[in-house]
């Protein structure tokens, strides 16, 4: 998948209603967990994580 330029995946763990999560800015790979029942939401989590960091590169350059 793909947010603001951002590759990203969402996978189905082992147990039920958790899913792990990864992405790269630059050089940096972000990896964690989420825990829903609903894949759509799993997604919006990650996809606000992405935009965190964004959002923090940009303070950095700033």
């Amino acid at each position: 998948m793909n947010h603001r330029g951002i590759e990203f995946t969402v996978a189905k763990t082992a147990i039920q209603g958790v899913w792990q999560w990864q992405f790269r800015i630059g050089e940096t790979v972000k990896t964690g967990k989420t825990e829903t029942k609903i894949d759509l939401l799993a997604i919006r989590r990650v996809q606000l994580r992405i935009d965190r960091e964004l959002k923090a590169i940009d303070r950095k350059t700033a």
